[in-house]
């Protein structure tokens, strides 16, 4: 199937967005409700989008300066199973039966390219994150990682592909506002999925590694 990465609606969708880089307004902060920097992650497998290309560069840079901490815990990702749409694949499922079901998936599924929105602060938080369009080509790769049969947890947020840049520190206000005028122009390179045995506080443990294989 031909993944629709290339396509000039991105463009326009970011292009939207850049009309309001203060909106604290546009999806759900999923990852840590509420602000909450003692909250763990629900136990189980994440399934992470890692971020390549010079988009995921960015990201990284901008992590470095805007929170270290997170910085060095993290990597530029998009969470497809574990925090928003879904919940993590249920603890126990072992890597034999991931690998029959999501091959299918990367198999059918070309390397996206996708342009990320301004970033935007989660209300009633100091969380800062770019978004992806929750529509675009990021969506069917979700819709079929979520019909692949596996068992996901539940979850309180809809689909909400994002990259969390700022999350731990409270930025004083010209630092939030030199972040919220940061803009990615190139596109992020979405090739592969990575999964992650998650039981905090422990490190995640990654587990199985897919490339995204389909034609363009």
């Amino acid at each position: 199937m031909k993944a629709r990465g290339s396509s000039g609606g991105a463009s326009s969708w970011a292009d939207e967005w850049d009309d309001c880089p203060d909106s604290d307004e546009y999806g759900d902060e999923d990852d840590i409700p509420e602000g909450d920097t003692d909250w763990r992650r629900p136990s189980g497998i994440f399934i992470l989008a890692p971020i390549g290309g010079e988009a995921g560069e960015k990201i990284a840079r901008l992590q470095r300066r805007y929170d270290p901490k997170f910085a060095a815990m993290s990597y530029p990702h998009i969470t497809m199973a574990g925090s928003s749409g879904v919940g993590p694949v249920a603890p126990g499922t072992d890597e034999q039966a991931l690998r029959r079901v999501l091959e299918p998936v990367t198999r059918v599924t070309a390397p996206l390219e996708l342009l990320f929105g301004p970033p935007t602060r989660f209300m009633q938080t100091n969380i800062v994150s770019v978004h992806l369009d929750p529509n675009g080509p990021i969506r069917e790769l979700f819709d079929r990682i979520r019909a692949s049969g596996l068992i996901f947890g539940p979850v309180r947020f809809a689909f909400t592909p994002h990259a969390t840049i700022s999350y731990f520190p409270t930025l004083d206000r010209s630092r939030e506002r030199a972040l919220l005028a940061e803009r990615i122009t190139t596109r992020a390179v979405i090739d592969r999925l990575e999964l992650s045995v998650t039981n905090d506080p422990q490190p995640p443990r990654k587990i199985l590694e897919l490339m995204l294989e389909g034609s363009r």
